[in-house]
């Protein structure tokens, strides 16, 4: 071989090799492991500093400075931000386009978080990240931050969206770092949308993906949140329920009356509350409206899948201190695969240091529909209605009038709003089987795939306005005490969750 065509041919080698290198690189399960190790350690400022941001979405003044460290982190790591104005805060997109990519794939990260009760954390604020360890006989003592470079990994931090859902935020900038100083490219383009209303059901999400749509074009949706398996083992979750609410009202006297004088005489309407809500449900919590759980089937290939998910319902029980669970479905993973119809909230009256001897003017309960891709929500909606109706109610959509007081024994105010729908992803999708290897490659094991998670994430207007699937990866501990007090995120599932965000960034698509 002449010296000119060998120099042509190692340089051809050598381009190859630099391309295997930066598209797709894949690294054992010990570098990973490494990597992810270092790269926790390293971004814990960055998380106590995130997490040090009030976020709650009823207050816009932070939301802003949330929209800024965003803008500010992601900038830092190469990528293009684009605010997507809407009537109240803005989403934000983030860009990083890589060579030669064919395929680009859209990651949704939620940054706003639950309101906060101060009173109830065992800390200074809830927006103070606090670390802290197992006590030595129960509950949770704090250690000064500093001890978290020697952490060990059933360490928690306790902060406001710890979990729920800035961790998996903390997490990603961390795999970003990761990947940046080890020269591992993705071979596919790279979008981050981030939500800011996600806990107030992300009201602008469908009108601004609607008005959006070649700003958001992409081939598949990865979504960071959410807690792993109750086994704390790498998990994918395919779809989730929807969401829709509903409020009911119910009436007596213009204003509370003694009930030394006025009881057993003027209707109580806590009580008739309780047996209207009491009419829907039997005693093994299923719903008796006609019709409720019409188009839905559970088929031998479904029941295959959903048995697949090794869950120990007798920990569960434990767990949550419950004799025996609702008959929806005859094990856990087949409850969730139907609509629900749940009691969030009621009152009526005063109870507790205020309880006082009236009969009430009105009682009041709060709903919430969970949905599934074969129940529509408006059907589901029409049905309630019209059961209450057959109960002998006047239905309203507003406080009723004097006249209609006067006129109608039994009065109902209902409103109701549908936040989002279902979505659906089948595990031998492109985008499926992807994250499959990926997670196999980073733990050595096959993750634990849930055809469908009980709870509710913004997600439609994507799968259905943009027409691509969508998977959820979560990472977070599932004891992590999200929409309550004392929220917190356990450093192990930290790092772990750092090491499956490499893992998917070095994974080729």
């Amino acid at each position: 071989m002449k010296p000119s065509a060998l120099f042509v041919f190692i340089l051809a080698c050598s381009t190859f090799l630099n391309s295997m290198a930066a598209f797709g690189q894949k690294l054992d399960q010990k570098q990973l492991e490494a990597a992810a190790g270092k790269y926790a350690t390293r971004s814990f400022p960055l998380l106590k500093e995130l997490l040090s941001i009030p976020n709650d979405a009823f207050y816009p003044e932070d939301i802003e400075k949330n929209v800024q460290w965003c803008e500010k982190e992601f900038s830092k790591r190469g990528f293009a931000t684009t605010r997507i104005e809407t009537k109240t805060v803005p989403l934000l997109l983030a860009e990083r386009k890589h060579p030669k990519a064919k395929k680009t794939v859209l990651i949704y990260l939620q940054i706003d978080g639950q309101p906060v009760d101060s009173t109830r954390w065992f800390q200074e604020t809830p927006y103070t990240p606090t670390l802290k360890k197992p006590g030595k006989s129960v509950g949770w003592e704090a250690l000064p931050w500093g001890s978290i470079v020697d952490y060990q990994d059933d360490w928690r931090v306790f902060a406001r969206s710890a979990s729920d859902a800035k961790g998996p935020v903390a997490m990603f900038l961390a795999a970003l770092d990761a990947t940046g100083e080890l020269r591992i490219d993705p071979n596919y383009n790279v979008k981050v949308i981030m939500d800011f209303e996600e806990e107030l059901g992300s009201p602008q999400l469908p009108k601004a993906v609607t008005e959006n749509v070649d700003l958001l074009k992409a081939d598949m949706l990865i979504i960071f949140d959410g807690p792993r398996h109750i086994s704390n083992r790498p998990t994918l979750t395919f779809g989730a329920r929807g969401i829709a609410t509903l409020q009911l009202t119910t009436y007596g006297p213009v204003v509370p009356q003694h009930s030394g004088h006025f009881g057993n005489y003027a209707p109580n309407p806590a009580l008739r509350l309780s047996k209207l809500l009491a009419s829907m449900k039997d005693d093994d919590g299923r719903v008796t409206i006609p019709g409720f759980y019409d188009g839905i089937s559970i088929t031998p290939e479904t029941e295959k899948i959903l048995k697949s998910v090794p869950d120990n319902e007798e920990l569960i029980n434990y767990r949550l201190q419950i004799a025996e669970a609702d008959k929806v479905g005859s094990y856990y993973q087949a409850a969730i695969q139907y609509p629900s119809l749940n009691i969030r909230g009621m009152q009526s009256g005063w109870i507790d240091e205020k309880v006082r001897t009236i009969v009430p003017s009105w009682a009041r309960a709060e709903i919430d529909v969970r949905l599934v891709l074969e129940s529509n929500p408006n059907r589901l909606i029409g049905l309630i209605k019209n059961h209450i109706v057959d109960q002998d109610y006047y239905l309203l959509d507003r406080v009723p009038t004097k006249g209609e007081r006067l006129k109608y024994p039994k009065i109902v105010t209902l409103t109701h709003e549908v936040s989002y729908q279902s979505f659906r992803t089948d595990f031998n999708s492109e985008v499926g089987l992807w994250l499959t290897r990926a997670l196999n490659n980073a733990f050595g094991e096959e993750p634990i795939r849930i055809r469908m998670s009980g709870g509710s994430i913004p997600i439609s207007p994507f799968v259905t306005t943009l027409n691509i699937p969508a998977v959820t990866v979560p990472t977070v501990n599932r004891d992590n005490n999200q929409h309550s007090p004392n929220e917190n995120l356990r450093l192990g599932n930290y790092r772990d969750g750092i090491k499956t965000m490499i893992a998917i960034l070095a994974e080729p698509l």
